[in-house]
């Protein structure tokens, strides 16, 4: 079977699983959008939203969101629910100088204590650092990427001074960086980082410098007595931490979906070779297809969210320039209506109005239907 078919009946099971969870509703309360921007669950922007312990903050000046630190703020440049994800861009260079200008705050400081951490998808560059760190693990060497780096970027230009030309370069993720990026005088005065960098591309050719940050899935939200809970959940004793710590425990027949945070019917699993465990449910099938974050501020004010998008461009005609070109590339016209099948059927699936959406048996027929027309050709082939 040919890669692009194969990965289009992986996502007539993805549909298939998506379909028959049915949504139970929540004792949450999702957080605005912060302008146009949307606040996925669990991060929180007031304390009546979201979930507190994932505390993020919302400038309502220019309607962007801002990640605290324990003594500065970077502003999130995306996120993603589905893997639990979001990117904060590094404070930039004070003017003709090589030195970062969150310095004064040695740098990038979390709090230990929240559900955040530093992932190993970033390359950081350390750069004006004294010879103190040629003695360290890092790659300090003349060929080192934060060498590279240097030299084939005008804004940076400060930092290939003779007085300064010690940069090294290293993997974030270990003990020492899950909850920092340091820098301070006696050490480097300056950094940046990228997000799963191929060093093997041309500097021009790099990402935006950025840092990814995780957090971990969310609890069951706290309740104090029944009436901070909805009909699908009890309000219980948390037998984890135990005390007076009491949550929100959905009912039998019933399981707490982290990403969404709602009470959803567990789910039997009809095609084990096509259901990847994955909970986001009303964007995975659109990342599929166009190899996009669900939830990206690089894109333009109205479409950050990548389903809000999608129906955009579907609406437009224009559903083919939101494939990721891979997928397109030397792909026959039976495959293309394939994708576009599955891009309808999803988008119907998440009508506003209850009336337009599918029934589970339409959804079924249809996702057979798309199977057995593809299981077909692929046999003729």
């Amino acid at each position: 079977m040919n890669p692009p078919l194969k990965l289009l009946l992986f996502m007539a099971a993805t549909v298939a699983l998506l379909t028959f969870t049915d949504r139970a509703s929540s004792a949450i309360t999702r957080c605005p959008n912060c302008g146009s921007t949307p606040v996925p669950y669990p991060l929180s922007t007031s304390p009546t939203c979201g979930d507190q312990s994932y505390k993020i903050r919302c400038d309502s000046t220019n309607g962007t969101l801002q990640f605290d630190t324990l003594n500065n703020s970077y502003p999130i440049t995306s996120i993603n629910p589905s893997i639990q994800q979001l990117v904060i861009k590094p404070s930039p260079l004070l003017p003709n100088t090589c030195v970062s200008s969150d310095l004064v705050h040695e740098g990038v400081q979390t709090d230990r204590t929240r559900p955040f951490n530093i992932t190993s998808s970033n390359t950081i560059m350390f750069m004006n650092c004294t010879s103190f760190m040629l003695g360290t693990p890092l790659n300090c060497s003349s060929s080192s990427l934060c060498h590279v780096y240097i030299n084939s970027t005008r804004g940076v230009a400060p930092c290939g001074d003779a007085s300064s030309s010690i940069c090294c370069s290293f993997k974030a993720g270990g003990t020492t960086t899950s909850y920092m990026i340091r820098v301070r005088e006696g050490g480097c005065r300056a950094y940046t980082s990228f997000v799963n960098l191929d060093s093997n591309l041309a500097v021009d050719r790099w990402p935006d410098p950025g840092l990814e940050m995780k957090w971990t899935l969310p609890r069951e939200p706290q309740c104090v007595s029944q009436a901070d809970c909805d009909g699908n959940s009890t309000c219980g004793s948390d037998p984890i931490v135990g005390g007076s710590v009491r949550r929100c425990f959905c009912m039998s027949g019933l399981e707490w979906d982290p990403i969404q945070g709602v009470c959803a019917k567990k789910v039997t699993c009809q095609n084990p070779s096509g259901c990847g465990g994955s909970t986001d449910r009303t964007a995975l099938t659109a990342e599929l297809l166009t190899s996009q974050k669900a939830i990206d501020f690089n894109r333009a004010a109205d479409d950050v969210n990548l389903a809000i998008y999608v129906q955009r461009m579907m609406d437009e005609e224009k559903l083919m320039d939101t494939i990721d070109p891979m997928l397109r590339e030397n792909v026959s016209n039976f495959e293309v209506d394939t994708m576009k099948a599955l891009a309808f059927l999803a988008a119907g699936c998440l009508e506003d109005c209850r009336q337009n959406r599918p029934s589970m048996k339409e959804v079924t027929e249809e996702i057979e239907y798309i199977i057995s027309i593809a299981t077909a050709e692929t046999v003729k082939k």
